[in-house]
C-alpha cells in the first residue's frame, strides 16, 4: 500500500512539473507552479518528511507564485511606464 501511495505521489508531481513546463501564459504558469509546489509537498508527507513538507506548503505553494505574479505585475507597469515615456520623445522630435 505505501508503495503505491509513493507512486501516485511520484507521478503527481511529475504531471504538475510538466503541466508548468507546458503553460506558456507567464500568470497561468504561476497557478501551476504553485499546485506543483502542493504535490511536492504532499509527496513529502508520503515519505515521512513533515518538516520539509511544512516548507514546501509554505514556499512552494504560497511565497514564489506570490513573487512571480508581483514580478510579473511590476514588469507590466514598467514596460506600460517605457512605452510612454518613448511617445513622450516621439512627440519631442516632430
Amino acid at each position: 500500500m505505501a508503495d503505491a501511495l509513493v507512486t501516485a505521489s511520484v507521478l503527481l508531481a511529475a504531471v504538475m512539473a510538466t503541466a508548468v513546463v507546458l503553460v506558456r501564459d507567464p500568470a497561468r504558469q504561476a497557478i501551476v507552479l504553485s499546485g506543483y509546489g502542493l504535490a511536492l509537498g504532499v509527496l513529502f508527507v508520503v515519505l515521512q518528511a513533515p518538516d520539509v513538507a511544512m516548507s514546501q506548503f509554505g514556499v512552494g505553494t504560497v511565497i514564489l507564485p506570490l513573487i512571480v505574479v508581483l514580478a510579473l505585475n511590476a514588469a507590466r507597469r514598467f514596460e506600460g511606464h517605457d512605452r510612454q515615456h518613448d511617445q513622450g520623445h516621439d512627440r519631442d522630435r516632430r
